[in-house]
């Protein structure tokens, strides 16, 4: 062990030499003891019975009715007996029963009236399906002459053709037409003609009786069309469009 120096020998007699600050009415030789008693420690305070059941609402199932009566058992079931029905199984099991039906046949009604008035949002108005298909009446239109109608916002070409036009329409050759296609294949009677006046270039309306080829001039980009409605000339790709028609009866046609 180290051995201590003087001067730090002669420093610690000197403060063990020193005493406690005391208070004035004790003596300079006494050293102030601080007592510890029961009042300087905090106590927990005791709540009485009285006093818990006041601050609390909560009863509890268990609990004895009055003071001194046995405790109930908590592993005891308690009793339903008043809340049970006084019917028979059997009435109840049909009102169960019955409740259920009701239920689901209300259910039912509303999923069909909400997917009815779906369907009825969805589908065509009046109007539209008045569109949808037009009458004409063919006996109104003379021969050699053309009527425009409309149908479905589209402007339609209604051509009644001459002997004359039919032989021509038929006598062109398949190998000079830009988008091939006889002649019988656009039509169901030939002295009727029936297509939708929209150029297949960028949605023009040609001019019936014009062109080089006897049959509809569209003057915007200048495509020609034959009296079949056939592509000859121009920038247009195809040939005019035939819609769905039919003839229901003699003189009349259905578009559409």
């Amino acid at each position: 062990m180290r051995p201590v120096p003087a001067s730090a020998g002669s420093a610690l007699r000197t403060w063990t030499r020193h005493t406690l600050p005391t208070s004035s009415s004790s003596s300079p030789s006494t050293t102030r003891l601080v007592g510890v008693t029961a009042s300087n420690v905090p106590q927990r305070r005791t709540v009485s019975g009285a006093e818990s059941q006041a601050a609390s609402s909560f009863e509890s199932p268990f609990a004895p009715a009055t003071k001194g009566a046995p405790r109930y058992d908590t592993h005891k079931i308690p009793s339903f007996k008043n809340y049970a029905s006084k019917n028979s199984e059997i009435s109840n099991r049909v009102f169960q029963y019955f409740a259920a039906g009701s239920m689901g046949l209300l259910a039912a009604a509303g999923a069909k009236n909400t997917v009815q008035d779906f369907l009825q949002n969805m589908s065509a108005s009046a109007d539209v399906l008045a569109q949808a298909k037009v009458e004409v009446d063919l006996n109104s239109i003379p021969e050699g002459k053309n009527v425009i109608i409309k149908w479905r916002g589209k402007p339609v070409f209604i051509r009644h053709r001459t002997e004359d036009e039919i032989k021509e329409a038929e006598s062109v050759s398949l190998s000079v037409l830009r988008d091939p296609q006889k002649d019988e294949d656009r039509v169901k009677k030939p002295e009727w003609l029936i297509m939708l006046g929209v150029c297949t270039h960028l949605g023009c309306v040609p001019i019936g009786e014009a062109g080089d080829f006897g049959g509809w001039f569209c003057p915007c980009h200048g495509s020609h069309y034959d009296i079949s409605g056939r592509v000859r000339k121009g920038p247009a790709p195809l040939n005019l469009e035939v819609p769905e028609y039919d003839f229901p009866e003699e003189g009349a046609l259905v578009i559409g």
